[in-house]
């Protein structure tokens, strides 16, 4: 498979704080993160980057979503984080459909084994994460999202140059 690499900037969020129950209900710790955020106009500027991503949060334990924060949206009382960016490979796949989700993701881990370039960048606070990239009109009009999945690469030291 081709993978697409893309390169986040650093950016503050505001974070739901990580969910061992991974609870998407409407009274859930991400059900009410993702209603304060989706209740959210971003600037112009703003609004074309995906602004939020969801990961799973190995050291606490929990599903845990983040939300691209500026200084004029309102925080919610929600907590800050600070993510320091990077590269990323990505695919895509339908929300919810974890055996394609796993396939992919264990293709791109047999990529990344493979290649004299590139290596896994996974690392605590620095996991494999998603978005939906697929907008709220369109998921009406034909019933489902696509996820793009983004999992965190570097250089190979040894493929850089003395």
């Amino acid at each position: 498979m081709d993978f697409r690499i893309v390169s986040l900037p650093p950016f503050t969020a505001v974070t739901s704080g990580p969910d061992p129950k991974a609870d998407f209900s409407p009274s859930g710790i991400l059900g009410k993160f993702n209603e304060y955020f989706s209740a959210i106009t971003p600037s112009q500027r703003d609004s074309f980057l995906p602004r939020d991503f969801l990961f799973f949060n190995q050291e606490a334990g929990g599903l845990e979503w983040w939300y691209a924060y500026e200084d004029y949206m309102p925080d919610g009382g929600y907590a800050k984080v600070r993510f320091d960016g990077g590269c990323y490979i990505t695919y895509t796949y339908r929300d919810h459909d974890e055996d394609t989700n796993h396939r992919l993701y264990q293709e791109a881990m047999d990529f990344l084994s493979e290649s004299s370039a590139l290596m896994s960048d996974e690392r605590p606070g620095h996991y494999a994460m998603g978005h939906i990239i697929t907008p709220p009109a369109i998921i009406k009009a034909q019933g489902f999202a696509l996820m793009e999945a983004l999992v965190p690469v570097k250089p190979r030291t040894e493929s850089i140059a003395p």
